[in-house]
């Protein structure tokens, strides 16, 4: 199962848990016997073994975590809505931003983890600006993973978006006539598959990976530490009730302990950025998108 980093939005087609949700009525978390507490917090990859390192380090600070695994992405956020978790770990800002506004919820992030950069590949240019005027440019053509890709399109001086663009703009919004390259919006798996056909593409990484797209091929990245790519920062979210507890705050924290960012690095790969803004920014990035998706919405 990937990780929203890695998939970037790209629902998965059944919801089975791979790790059993607390039942009505239990309370799934709480002083244990031996006087530590448990939190049961909802991943999207609890296979990896990262995750055995940052369990031991909360073991450490007497924090028992249990994971439990979801394979669709629809079901974490409602899991912690209704106190079957006490946190999740899969998303971004963005897709917080979108599920908050459409069911009118109130989740919070309360710690950053990493930003995985959107990349842009070609196999017929070596240079960025290699690509013609009047070039193409395959992009994910799903709601969240467009906006992003016209945004580094925009970064990379490709495209000009009416208005400067945002997290919302779609292939109208491009001003095509102070636009260097002509965008073609395909399905995201299909991205890498034209890449023959087409100047460049934007490939989200786990399809990149499939499609065994070096860093070689990589003409451009968006900046992680730009305004543009801070929707996209990755975070531990709990309720809104929940958002100073001590002991969740400890557990966001402790992803960015030595030994998990490294045993992370080695199961996730290098393009990862590790991010650390505290929860008052990630929440005040959090209340500009959904003001947005609902104005945008009214």
């Amino acid at each position: 199962m990937l990780r929203i980093p890695r998939a970037l939005l790209l629902l998965v087609p059944a919801a089975v848990l791979a790790t059993a949700c607390a039942a009505p009525g239990e309370t799934p978390s709480g002083p244990a016997a031996n006087g530590t507490q448990t939190v049961s917090i909802g991943v999207s990859d609890a296979s990896e073994s990262y995750w055995n390192v940052y369990k031991a380090k909360a073991a450490e600070a007497g924090i028992t975590v249990n994971f439990v695994n979801f394979t669709d992405y629809n079901q974490p956020n409602p899991a912690l809505s209704q106190g079957q978790l006490q946190l999740n770990e899969f998303q971004h800002l963005q897709y917080l931003a979108n599920y908050n506004v459409k069911n009118k919820d109130t989740l919070v992030p309360i710690g950053a983890t990493a930003v995985y950069p959107l990349p842009l590949y070609s196999l017929n240019h070596a240079k960025l600006d290699e690509i013609p005027q009047g070039g193409r440019v395959a992009i994910p053509n799903d709601p969240t993973n467009q906006a992003r890709a016209l945004l580094v399109l925009q970064s990379a001086k490709l495209i000009t978006l009416k208005g400067g663009g945002n997290s919302l703009s779609t292939p109208s919004d491009v001003d095509t006539a102070a636009s260097k390259v002509q965008v073609l919006p395909v399905d995201a798996a299909q991205t890498a598959a034209n890449l023959a056909g087409v100047d460049a593409a934007i490939v989200n990484n786990n399809y990149a990976t499939a499609a065994n797209l070096g860093e070689d091929k990589i003409l451009f990245k968006e900046n992680p530490d730009s305004d543009a790519a801070k929707p996209y920062i990755n975070a531990f979210v709990a309720r809104a009730a929940d958002k100073d507890n001590a002991t969740y705050l400890k557990l966001a924290a402790l992803y960015h302990d030595p030994a998990v960012i490294e045993a992370a690095r080695k199961d996730l790969g290098s393009g990862g950025i590790f991010k650390t803004n505290d929860a008052a920014d990630l929440q005040a990035t959090l209340q500009q998108i959904e003001t947005t998706l609902r104005t945008a919405g009214s």
